[in-house]
């Protein structure tokens, strides 16, 4: 029996992949929702939107109470 997580899972990784050629730098954290917030801001201070086309991708609130998200940006500062 397939459960909705798996199917989740399966999804996020197939949007994944067709994206990996697009030229942008992502990272994915799973954190507490404040140190998520914390986290976010801190990413958008370093790398501004203007410059860097940051962005959060997707997020998601995780069974736990926890906070799964993935930033996007280019990668001119690595």
């Amino acid at each position: 029996m397939k459960r909705p997580r798996g199917l989740a899972d399966r999804m996020r990784g197939r949007r994944y992949r067709q994206k990996l050629g697009d030229g942008f730098s992502r990272e994915t954290f799973t954190l507490p929702l404040e140190e998520a917030r914390q986290k976010a801001r801190e990413l958008l201070d370093r790398y501004p939107a203007a410059a860097y086309m940051t962005q959060v991708e997707s997020w998601r609130e995780l069974p736990d109470g926890q906070i799964e998200f993935t930033m996007r940006r280019l990668p001119n500062a690595d």
